[in-house]
């Protein structure tokens, strides 16, 4: 099994040299970039020069972007979140820029994927128009035209909301775009919250392009090492091996009041007991 750390670890944070030397101290060899301002600011070409230096230095491999979600996160907040869904032109059309400009990275550094949400997810407070689907799609195809050339999938994740269900996805990539090179990132926490991961893997088993791996206790969206909720993990890791998904697991874990440091000891501990417990079957 393969396995991969998301920056959401170090969100808040200005991502630096220390932070992917400290994923890769912990046996990871792959990451995803989370997008955000705050966190790498990808209109800056310095930023990106410096960021693909680091890949290079510490041998960490790019798997994927997160296109850009909010302008900044501050203690733990989005701060004005970013829309493609939005039924108001000039949000939208901000919301695809952004996720355009992010993209500039995939020119200096190979990478295969970007993980786009569709819309809010349903935590947040909604404008009037917005999750509208025939403005995401809008936006997808958008956003699709400037990931193709660059070689890179667009994966359409599940998140709280009525237009990213594995089901509205699904129909979303077979019955509407109409495009190729757009499959699904199967989210196991927002699963879990959503109604179940096992169906959500099912339903999602044609088109999975990568995964978003943590824990929550059913509540909120805690981002917790696997393990350390209430997901029964050995059923969502048959239902992978079923589906015949053999991609990476990306571990989107958080710091959760512990230091960085602690949290990529037990999720590194937890990628071992995934590994043990498939390896088991056979």
């Amino acid at each position: 099994m393969r396995f991969g750390v998301s920056t959401q670890l170090y969100h808040q944070q200005r991502l630096c040299r220390d932070h992917l030397d400290e994923i890769a101290a912990h046996g990871f060899d792959t990451v995803e970039l989370i997008a955000t301002r705050t966190h790498l600011d990808y209109h800056d070409p310095r930023a990106l020069d410096d960021l693909a230096r680091w890949l290079n230095e510490t041998g960490l491999r790019l798997h994927a972007i997160h296109a850009p979600v909010t302008e900044s996160v501050e203690n733990g907040r989005w701060c004005s979140p970013l829309s493609n869904a939005s039924s108001v032109a000039r949000v939208r059309e901000h919301a695809v820029a952004e996720a355009r400009a992010a993209l500039e990275l995939a020119r200096r550094v190979s990478v295969g994927v970007l993980v786009v949400h569709m819309g809010l997810p349903d935590g947040l407070p909604l404008a009037s128009g917005e999750n509208s689907r025939d403005a995401v799609r809008r936006s997808l195809q958008e956003i699709a035209a400037a990931a193709e050339p660059l070689g890179v999938q667009m994966a359409l994740e599940n998140i709280p909301n009525a237009i990213s269900t594995p089901d509205a996805i699904v129909a979303m990539i077979e019955d509407e775009l109409g495009l190729s090179g757009v499959g699904a990132c199967l989210d196991v926490g927002h699963a879990h919250l959503m109604g179940g991961v096992v169906d959500a893997v099912e339903t999602l088993s044609g088109l999975l392009l990568t995964t978003h791996v943590h824990d929550n206790r059913g509540q909120r969206d805690e981002h917790l090492p696997p393990g350390e909720g209430t997901i029964a993990w050995p059923s969502v890791m048959m239902a992978l091996q079923k589906v015949g998904y053999d991609g990476l697991l990306v571990m989107e874990v958080a710091a959760s009041g512990s230091s960085t440091r602690t949290i990529l000891a037990r999720t590194r501990a937890a990628c071992t007991r995934l590994d043990d417990e498939v390896r088991s079957w056979s």
